[in-house]
């Protein structure tokens, strides 16, 4: 079973990051790249926000960007 409202919030939360967060917006370009369609790209980038927020509630942390999603030196030429 699943929650549908989270997941409709997923897939809204997941698709504003695509402007708001280059880290985010590397993940999601890889995903495609890998062949994933635009759904499944959004739900892998999703999932990957969801894990993050749960790591950042368990441990008491603020959200970095920087942790969560780690830009590699080819990554960060393309998102430049």
């Amino acid at each position: 079973m699943k929650n549908d409202r989270l997941n409709h919030a997923g897939y809204l939360w997941a698709f504003a990051s695509l402007q708001g967060s280059a880290g985010a917006n590397a993940h999601y370009r890889r995903s495609r790249e890998q062949g994933d369609w635009q759904a499944a790209a959004q739900r892998h980038l999703f999932n990957r926000m969801i894990g993050q927020l749960y790591h950042c509630l368990q441990h008491r942390e603020r959200f970095d960007e920087s942790a969560a999603f780690p830009v590699g030196i080819k990554d960060a030429a393309q998102v430049a």
